[in-house]
């Protein structure tokens, strides 16, 4: 199964935000990329989904993963039933 949706909140210098980057490019995933630093709209929706400013946090058809790194995202997928 393939998502319909996938918005990724990142902050540029975060290594973490890279990674996830590299890992959804990697694997052909087609995402929206929000810069919570430059977006007040999209921090202040982060804020809201995860009661925190950590990133990166990804939000997959309304399921949302909060400050993690790409085994964290490997593992969420799979509970989604999301191949990769």
């Amino acid at each position: 199964m393939k998502p319909n949706s996938i918005r990724l909140f990142i902050k540029p210098y975060c290594g973490w935000c890279h990674e996830a980057i590299a890992w959804l490019n990697a694997h052909d995933f087609k995402y929206t990329q929000l810069d919570v630093t430059s977006d007040p709209e999209a921090a202040q929706e982060m804020l809201r989904l995860t009661g925190q400013s950590s990133a990166p946090t990804i939000d997959i058809d309304g399921n949302i993963l909060p400050d993690f790194d790409t085994g964290e995202l490997e593992a969420f997928l799979t509970k989604l039933g999301i191949e990769f």
